[in-house]
């Protein structure tokens, strides 16, 4: 389905512009999901170190997938004006690009609730791919996070959006 980008306001403001909690008290409770994207990128040796499972530490990805789901689960503690909501899923998946040196993560993150789970699933992105960059940093000071983004979201008043 194509974006259809409406004329937007902030919705995190009050008429007098003060920061508030969005009420989604009057809003349905729908079957809502996110998907969310980033990339790391880093030297070879980085790559092949965790393609062989040779890192001192474990299982780099494993370790990540598990740290991008706790994110996801404690987003509404690091995001000020984000709900707490009861997450029904969160699935994360790995695309290793040998020819650019590049990990990808891809988030999904359901809920049955009021409000949607972009924020849970773009915080696990960007957690998981921390977690590789906390795990790597003694052989690869310079990695680099890039792309983050939100892929799709389903579900409430605003329907299916998809990105460009």
């Amino acid at each position: 389905m194509p974006n259809t980008e409406k004329t937007a306001t902030l919705t995190h403001f009050d008429s007098s512009g003060q920061a508030h909690m969005v009420d989604v008290g009057a809003k349905a409770e729908t079957h809502r999901v996110a998907r969310a994207t980033g990339t790391i990128s880093m030297q070879a040796a980085t790559r092949e170190l965790i393609e062989a499972g040779g890192h001192k530490k474990g299982d780099v990805l494993g370790i990540a997938r598990i740290a991008a789901i706790q994110g996801a689960k404690r987003c509404s503690e690091l995001i000020p004006l984000a709900h707490p909501i009861p997450l029904t899923k969160v699935a994360v998946d790995f695309r290793v690009d040998a020819a650019n040196n590049t990990i990808a993560i891809e988030v999904t993150a359901e809920t049955v609730g009021r409000t949607g789970v972009e924020m849970e699933a773009l915080t696990a992105a960007s957690v998981g791919l921390l977690t590789i960059y906390d795990m790597c940093k003694a052989v690869d000071r310079g990695m680099t996070i890039s792309d983050l983004s939100l892929l799709e979201k389903k579900g409430g008043k605003s329907g299916h959006w998809i990105a460009a």
